[in-house]
């Protein structure tokens, strides 16, 4: 990251760029990836900026993972998955340097194989919406220790 090049998802985290929400905490954000491999296809990401899972502070390690387990949840509950594929890259395959767990449900015979990851695209942005709001009223809240 440099000047030249800011984060998108430093710009998404502060509300400069556009995004439809599924999860929004004071540490993390959740939000639809706009170029999906199935529909409901969520990124979460720190709100400050973390590049890679190695660089997390140990503080957040537990909210981040919980965050994935709990959208993980709401693909089942809010879209009728029947399960998900939860996957971070670090730097390699990496599109943006930015820490990011991808949420994505799946259903048996759906067609992904291996790390073969087809994309769509929302027809519309009221598409993307309904998803959002689908999965976010299904997310369940975080756990308190």
């Amino acid at each position: 990251m440099s000047p030249t090049q800011p984060c998108l998802f430093c710009a998404i985290a502060t509300g400069a760029e556009p995004a439809y929400l599924v999860l929004d905490e004071p540490d993390l954000l959740g939000f639809l990836d706009t170029r999906p491999v199935f529909k409901g296809h969520v990124l979460l990401v720190p709100r400050t900026h973390v590049d890679t899972l190695l660089d997390l502070p140990v503080g957040l390690l537990a909210p981040f993972l919980g965050a994935g387990q709990r959208l993980a949840q709401a693909a089942v509950d809010g879209l009728g998955a029947q399960g998900s594929f939860v996957a971070m890259n670090n730097v390699v395959s990496q599109s943006v340097p930015h820490l990011h767990l991808h949420v994505v449900p799946r259903t048996k015979g759906d067609g992904l194989r291996g790390f073969f990851w087809p994309r769509t695209t929302y027809a519309s942005p009221d598409e993307g919406r309904q998803y959002a709001a689908r999965l976010a009223a299904a997310l369940p809240p975080p756990s308190t220790p």
